[in-house]
């Protein structure tokens, strides 16, 4: 199962994910988000996956596409809360986090993005 958890403030959109995002939950995330990224034109996304306790190829390529669609709109992705050493691996083994920055948690996100 999967919760998404969404937020803008400051600038930024923080997308919170809860659980396992799969190829059976993806579907979860593309329904709360990715419709949302598009209309809106976000240019900041946070990633807060320190409650995510797993990860697939499949989550990944969802993350990942979040990145296409900022790229149009000359944005950031960040990604915080990588704790969990299963989706650590994940993402080391992916090329997410050469597109993607990493950082410890929002408030840094807050402090790196003055909108």
């Amino acid at each position: 199962m999967l919760e998404v958890e969404t937020e803008f403030r400051r600038g930024i959109f923080f997308i919170r994910l809860k659980g396992v995002l799969n190829k059976k939950t993806v579907g979860i995330l593309n329904e709360k988000v990715t419709d949302l990224i598009e209309k809106n034109g976000f240019k900041n996304i946070v990633y807060n996956v320190e409650n995510l306790n797993y990860i697939d190829i499949k989550g990944i390529s969802t993350l990942f596409y979040s990145y296409e669609l900022l790229r149009n709109n000359h944005g950031n992705l960040m990604v915080c809360g990588i704790n969990n050493e299963e989706v650590r691996k994940k993402f080391k083994n992916s090329r997410l986090l050469k597109y993607a920055n990493e950082i410890n948690d929002e408030l840094t996100a807050l402090q790196l993005i003055n909108v």
